[in-house]
């Protein structure tokens, strides 16, 4: 059943807490950064070099950085630089991450959603933290890939840590469904595999997951838990998606079928390639992420009948992604994709 989770009151907010924050630069990172500062935390940010004070593309002029954000450059994925450049033997009382490898290949996903994840954490107990907040993904409940692998390694590594845990798996993300808003506008038609049916997602605004993030800090009843997270509305399948954008444009819809067994022959000559050409081996790997989104749902998936149940999927916010596509159709926002477009 779907559940909504309201943000905390202000007579049962806790006290201020100290963040220390990972991924801050990133889309959804900075939506909870804005998120955490609102509601009176104090946020230490690491972010690499030439991240951070940089205004972002869709961002506003005058939103950007947030006042009260404190940004400290350096290299998450190198514990020596988390310890140095980012905790600086300070004290702090919470942890929250959003950061995520940029690719999903295996070498960038054990590097970053795995390593670099458990040399924060040790460094965070050191540092007296409490509580970490983890932004992980819904895909994750059905591994077939390396990222998935890496981000449930560490999922585990945070459970059995004994610090507090509140591990946030979100579905579909707004940006990620809206690579094809320029397609369409262009006449062009709006590309599905299989018949555009195959999936379902209940997608969640940036602004309505980080709301949720930074409840996790304050709610009781989101903490030592895995959090499955939806954005409101029913789930939506791809022909959906296609459908609402061309009414959005007065035009009549058409759609290009691709066959998913396409990218799986391609993934398969790409392996095979990729033992003699190593560059090849990363390009399989991609191939093998597009076919998992083709083919699998991002709703909470029954592990008795191994099918997907979006009345299980709790949902939470306002955003709904036909709102966003309004706001795209009418120049009122702007999809920035960002580092993470092959999700």
């Amino acid at each position: 059943m779907s559940a909504t989770t309201p943000t905390g009151s202000a007579e049962t907010r806790p006290r201020r807490a100290r963040v220390f924050m990972l991924g801050a630069s990133g889309t959804i990172g900075r939506a909870t950064l804005r998120a955490l500062l609102a509601r009176g935390h104090e946020v230490v940010c690491l972010v690499r070099p030439g991240k951070g004070l940089a205004v972002p593309p869709a961002a506003d002029l005058n939103d950007w950085p947030p006042a009260g954000a404190v940004f400290r450059h350096g290299d998450p994925s190198h514990r020596d630089s988390l310890a140095r450049e980012g905790f600086r033997g300070e004290r702090f009382d919470a942890l929250v991450s959003c950061m995520a490898s940029r690719t999903g290949v295996p070498r960038d996903a054990w590097a970053i959603d795995h390593q670099a994840h458990v040399d924060a954490l040790e460094l965070a107990r050191q540092a007296g933290v409490q509580h970490m907040v983890l932004l992980s993904a819904i895909c994750v409940q059905k591994p077939m890939l390396a990222f998935q692998h890496a981000k449930l390694a560490f999922e585990q590594r945070l459970m059995e840590s004994g610090l507090t845990y509140s591990i946030v798996r979100p579905t579909a993300f707004f940006k990620s469904l809206s690579g094809q808003v320029e397609r369409v506008r262009q006449g062009k038609p709006f590309l599905v595999f299989g018949d555009g049916t195959l999936t379902a997602c209940k997608p969640i605004s940036d602004r309505d997951l980080a709301h949720y993030l930074a409840d996790c800090l304050e709610d009781p009843a989101l903490q030592n838990r895995v959090l499955p997270i939806g954005g409101p509305g029913p789930a939506i399948t791809p022909r959906q998606q296609g459908e609402h954008l061309f009414a959005l444009f007065g035009q009549a819809p058409q759609f290009r079928q691709v066959p998913p067994a396409l990218l799986s022959a391609i993934a398969l000559l790409l392996g095979a390639a990729g033992r003699l050409i190593p560059g090849l081996a990363a390009k399989a790997e991609l191939a093998r992420i597009g076919h998992y989104y083709a083919t699998e749902s991002m709703l909470v998936l029954d592990p008795k009948t191994g099918r997907y149940d979006t009345e299980a999927t709790p949902s939470t916010g306002a955003d709904t992604l036909f709102d966003y596509y309004a706001q795209l159709v009418r120049g009122e926002a702007r999809a920035e994709r960002g580092e993470h477009a092959v999700f």
